[in-house]
């Protein structure tokens, strides 16, 4: 993807990838299509109730599994490292989408919801289909500020996913490491530096995880051949939008201050065991993840329909969503030297197959 060479090259695909799915989801939450622009207009022309639940429709499964995403890939192994010991791990997690939610539908306040030319009503999600055939549209009337607004546009398409990543999975890239300190525990951090999405935009991401060896304060258990560990990790993913330079060009909607503002993050907690047979290591994970995501267009917008009526609002898109659950890890580890390759599928809301490669050195 990069045609960097460096030593910093498996960190800097990591960022490529994840600047991919933050133009995915950016792209959405502005309800962008081929044809420009004027899509967002039209959609804060709905009337504000309605323009917040179709941005939820149509993008809350994208930021619930990057929520649940961010929550896999911190852990290989329930053994700790030494006191100054170390690993440095590079993970790709597939978070599969199911079936049911490449589309949706609704109860609108000012909406009405006309079929596709195939007679599909349910419009496609951020994942769903991008056929202009399945492509429902949507009528709307209301009066505001004294004003009659009246007017039509069509549903945004999805980006097929299965057709552009080629399984019907969300990549979500993270490169991590972990420290041995003291008592057989470990620190594990995550970092990426700001990554640009596009020409308006900016990304960052932070996590950290500790992990500790809970099998030697337990007596009975602390001398048999297999590690326990209790883990607790936590990862944010913030990203800021200047809608203001986005959209100065459209005719439909003004702003001098707008921004898109998203933040997600989870908090994965969970008991690890492990047991290790000569290089192979297998692994499982019992736990839970607390997983929420923000999404908001902040700022003063002015909003004009096709026959030059105009009103204005503030912060018109505001909504959470959360994929928070049980999670339930099984895996494998191989460690040749100082290089380790693992994989494991975690069963969640989304479920997760994890692979990665690795340097360790305990």
């Amino acid at each position: 993807m990069l045609d960097n060479k460096t030593d910093n090259q498996p960190l800097m695909k990591s960022n490529s990838l994840l600047k991919y799915i933050l133009t995915i989801v950016i792209t959405g939450c502005l309800c962008f299509d081929t044809k420009g622009q004027e899509r967002f207009g039209e959609l804060l022309e709905s009337g504000t109730e309605d323009a917040n639940a179709l941005v939820s429709g149509y993008l809350s499964p994208a930021l619930e599994a990057v929520s649940v995403g961010l929550g896999s890939g911190w852990v290989n192994t329930a053994k700790t490292n030494k006191s100054a010991g170390f690993d440095l791990t590079i993970t790709a997690n597939a978070i599969f989408i199911p079936d049911d939610e490449l589309f949706y539908s609704g109860t609108y306040q000012n909406l009405t919801t006309n079929p596709s030319s195939s007679g599909i009503t349910s419009a496609p999600t951020i994942f769903g289909t991008d056929n202009p055939e399945d492509i429902p549209s949507y009528t709307y009337s209301y009066e505001e500020e004294g004003q009659q607004f009246d007017g039509s546009f069509d549903a945004p398409e999805g980006i097929n996913l299965k057709d552009e990543i080629g399984i019907q999975a969300v990549p979500i890239p993270m490169a991590q490491l972990g420290i041995g300190i003291i008592k057989n525990t470990d620190i594990k951090i995550r970092w990426s530096p700001t990554v640009d999405i596009g020409d308006n935009g900016e990304a960052k991401l932070i996590g950290f995880g500790i992990m500790h060896d809970i099998k030697q304060h337990f007596r009975g258990i602390k001398d048999l051949p297999f590690d326990l560990s209790a883990f607790v990790g936590f990862t944010d993913v913030s990203v800021e939008y200047d809608l203001a330079a986005e959209l100065e060009d459209t005719d439909n909607v003004d702003t001098a201050n707008g921004e898109a503002i998203f933040d997600v993050n989870t908090w994965s907690i969970q008991g690890m065991i492990s047991k290790k047979f000569s290089v192979l290591t297998l692994y499982g994970g019992l736990g839970y993840n607390i997983a929420n995501a923000e999404l908001a267009m902040r700022g003063n917008y002015t909003v004009t329909d096709d026959n030059g009526n105009s009103y204005d609002e503030v912060d018109p898109v505001v909504f959470e969503t959360s994929a928070s659950g049980v999670r339930a890890t099984v895996g494998f580890m191989l460690k040749l030297a100082i290089l380790t390759l693992h994989t494991d599928y975690t069963l969640q809301k989304y479920n997760t197959l994890t692979v990665g490669v690795g340097f360790s050195v305990r």
